[in-house]
């Protein structure tokens, strides 16, 4: 028979507990970055500026992944260069070595550890990159790899689930990419106190999670910098509670998806003030017409016309919105994980570091 140390049972933490704890530390995350961060988001930015790079490459997987796909949506809208997400099995697995001559490298990672990663942004250095790790552990492999590197200072995170991280790498690529292009964060600066005013309606997630307490399967669905959004959203519905999640471009679900929403789909759609909000408008009118069951985090105007919905603060520009926007979706998230009888802190066949090739 096992003997259970005196005082273990008071100290496990009970399931969900990470998780939500992490959660809550967000806007004191956005804060520190704010604080603490900058000075040294801008010497990156200004050597950046230096070398001006012709192309960037951002190089991620999983809740990084969306977020370095966020990125691409600013770097391109506001830097006028292009940009794209680099698919690391062309190097790793078939050894291609492209020429990356006044290429801006970006690595994003939590961890910095995976071997894909590393072999990757080894590659991209050696090809001629100018290279930058964007990770949460200082002294990553990743960061010893490439010439520039930047901590999101979001502390360590023990839930399996990402998300202090995620919202620390969003804030951080942001106000990079602003000081680029010589801005001064300006539009950043009321994040942490707008984060805190969501994370205290916990009521209205908790009422959203029992429309998807026993769905069997969601979509999720935006355009423009919301569509990270939508991925970031799915991926922690289906690593926390394994409800099948599909996330769809508003604009690719209209080129087929669409066809798999009839009048019972639970359909979540995240728009937003600004011009992706406007830009999904027609595909939240054809999913009103199949008769789906359409929940909308955004905008009062968008809300209002959807069965149910999180109604966003007012305030926040557009390319910052993505910020708020995981937020409630990470509590519903959590609360449809914590009524299903799951726990989101570790859910089955993950591990905090994944160590793909």
């Amino acid at each position: 028979m096992t003997t259970i140390p005196a005082g273990q049972a008071a100290t496990s933490p009970e399931p969900g507990e990470i998780m939500a704890r992490e959660m809550a530390e967000q806007p004191a995350v956005l804060q520190r970055i704010l604080d603490e961060g900058l000075p040294a988001i801008r010497e990156v930015a200004a050597e950046i500026s230096r070398r001006r790079p012709r192309f960037v490459l951002l190089t991620a997987r999983g809740t990084s992944d969306n977020a370095a796909y966020y990125a691409k949506y600013l770097i391109e809208v506001g830097l006028g260069i292009p940009a794209g997400l680099t698919s690391m099995s062309t190097a790793t697995a078939y050894g291609a070595r492209p020429d990356f001559s006044d290429v801006l490298s970006i690595t994003v990672s939590q961890s910095g550890g995976s071997p894909d990663l590393l072999a990757y942004t080894e590659m991209a250095k050696a090809a001629g990159a100018l290279t930058l790790a964007v990770t949460n552990v200082a002294g990553s492999p990743v960061n010893q790899a490439s010439e520039l590197a930047l901590d999101v200072l979001a502390g360590p995170e023990k839930a399996l689930p990402a998300t202090k991280t995620y919202t620390a790498e969003l804030l951080t690529l942001f106000l990079l990419i602003d000081a680029v292009r010589g801005g001064d964060g300006s539009a950043a600066k009321g994040l942490p106190e707008l984060a805190a005013s969501i994370q205290e309606r916990r009521d209205e997630v908790v009422k959203l999670a029992e429309r998807y307490r026993f769905a069997a399967r969601l979509v999720i669905t935006s355009r423009g910098y919301g569509y990270p959004t939508a991925r970031e959203a799915a991926l922690k519905v289906m690593e926390t509670s394994y409800l099948p999640a599909h996330a769809f471009s508003g604009a690719d679900l209209l080129h087929g998806p669409l066809a798999m929403v009839d009048n019972v789909s639970p359909v979540i759609a995240i728009a937003s003030a600004g011009a992706g909000g406007a830009a999904l408008e027609p595909v939240l009118d054809r999913l009103r017409e199949r008769g789906a069951d359409l929940v909308v985090v955004g905008s009062r105007e968008h809300v209002a016309g959807a069965s149910a919905g999180f109604v966003l603060p007012a305030g926040a520009a557009e390319e910052v919105a993505p910020i708020l926007e995981i937020l409630p979706l990470q509590q519903l998230a959590y609360e449809v994980t914590m009524a299903r009888g799951l726990n989101p802190d570790a859910p089955r066949a993950l591990a905090k570091v994944t160590e793909t090739k």
